[in-house]
């Protein structure tokens, strides 16, 4: 009785007040948000500062709630967020509504160490590369590790990787006919080629066959991996043909093995099966997973390309409901040197996160692998129809409403959540 009493004296004294009236900041999702994307970066702020913070699934957009900390309120006003400060009774007001409905509480605890996957030349390449805009916009901070990096061991140092436009076949992105007497695209290749030699490989196929290797094992034994556009399907292209040679000389110099078609190994696939290569060397295309040549000649506009995400259960379904927070379930469709994935050749274990309407086409799915995840987002820059080699950067204070980049972003919090079990 007495340790109670001076409990409650110097709780009184430090001003604090009691739960029932501690208020909490609350930062919305749904179309009143001022700046979508920097509220991301608010989120991981608050992680990376020892204040967990509760998503709150499927409510007004998937918003965030966290601790009425003056540095917060402030950290929002200098970004430019919408926040609101509410009290013990608003908060359970939400929590009812959260209860009644397809809605759930995620505890956020631990701001995720983030790595992008890509070459160092990669300022100086004509394209951007989505992940990379989101992060600095939403200015989460993230290391950038390559080749060597991978295959020192690096890849256990991070929760969460992004696989940069990256092409695993070591076909330099198929981009032979069109660009192979550019300047970029011969010191591309120049590198790679270099890379490879240092390290010990006789190829680039070889070099970046064992770096899918080390991913794999980096997945495997619990990472998060994200990938978009040629990293998606060639990561998968690559594992399968582990035991053979589908390089065209074009590129590594010796002949493609003959006998390709029948040591394609899809055990060792993440999302695909069943596929077939494209070996021209001229053809800007890797395989038929990718939708893209089945796009056209149908009148598709950037005005009528969409894509539409599914309501998932957020009680029962936490994890994809997590990957499809979002103040619309109508995204706006965007071109990829791998556009969307052919339903046809997706694994049975695969989840579907989002598809295009009328087409036989997944724009977005989801995985597990081991004790770790993989999500492919198909397409270049959700803010840029058709991105052409040369284009600029898209300028994301621009589309700070962007419900495609908040599929990236949902990404990059969805390690930091803790897992939640539920009573049945």
């Amino acid at each position: 009785m007495r340790k109670a009493l001076i409990l409650l004296i110097i709780y009184i004294a430090t001003g604090n007040p009691s739960p029932v009236e501690a208020s909490k900041i609350l930062i919305p999702m749904d179309l009143t948000q001022t700046d979508h994307l920097k509220a991301y970066g608010i989120a991981y702020w608050c992680l990376q500062y020892g204040t967990t913070v509760e998503w709150l699934l499927n409510y007004r957009g998937g918003s965030f709630l966290a601790d009425d900390l003056p540095q917060l309120a402030e950290a929002c006003r200098l970004k430019g967020v919408s926040f609101k400060i509410i009290d013990g009774a608003a908060e359970s007001s939400i929590k009812k509504t959260i209860e009644d409905n397809n809605m759930e509480t995620v505890l956020l605890e631990k701001a995720p160490k983030v790595a992008i996957y890509a070459p160092p030349s990669r300022k100086n390449e004509p394209w951007d590369d989505a992940v990379n805009l989101a992060l600095e916009y939403a200015e989460i901070p993230f290391d950038v590790i390559w080749d060597p990096d991978v295959l020192a061991g690096r890849l256990s140092e991070y929760d969460w990787i992004h696989l940069h436009h990256e092409d695993f076949t070591g076909q330099y992105g198929k981009f032979f006919a069109a660009y192979r007497e550019t300047i970029w695209y011969k010191q591309d290749k120049a590198l790679n080629e270099t890379t490879a030699r240092e390290l010990g490989f006789s190829k680039v196929s070889r070099l970046k066959l064992m770096v899918a290797e080390a991913i794999d094992k980096y997945v495997a034994e619990g990472g998060f991996l994200f990938a978009m556009c040629s990293a998606t399907d060639t990561y998968d292209i690559a594992r399968a043909a582990w035991n053979t040679d589908i390089v065209p000389s074009e590129f590594d110099g010796d002949a493609i093995d003959p006998q390709y078609k029948s040591k394609l190994d899809f055990s060792r696939t993440y999302a695909f099966e069943n596929f077939d290569l494209v070996t021209n060397p001229s053809i800007y295309e890797h395989s038929n997973i990718d939708t893209s040549p089945t796009r056209g000649g149908r009148g598709l506009t950037a005005e009528a390309d969409y894509f539409s995400l599914f309501d998932f259960s957020a009680k029962w379904d936490p994890i994809p409901t997590m990957l499809n927070q979002n103040h619309t379930d109508i995204v706006n469709g965007f071109w990829g040197q791998c556009t969307a994935f052919n339903k046809d050749l997706m694994k049975k274990s695969v989840t579907i996160l989002a598809e295009t309407p009328g087409k036989n086409e997944a724009k977005y799915i989801h995985g597990n692998y081991g004790k770790g995840t993989f999500t492919f987002l198909g397409g270049h820059d959700p803010e840029d129809y058709q991105h052409m080699i040369g284009d600029p950067p898209t300028e994301l204070k621009l589309h700070k409403h962007s419900p495609g980049y908040r599929l990236i972003l949902n990404n990059i919090l969805f390690p930091a959540a803790k897992k939640k079990e539920r009573k049945t």
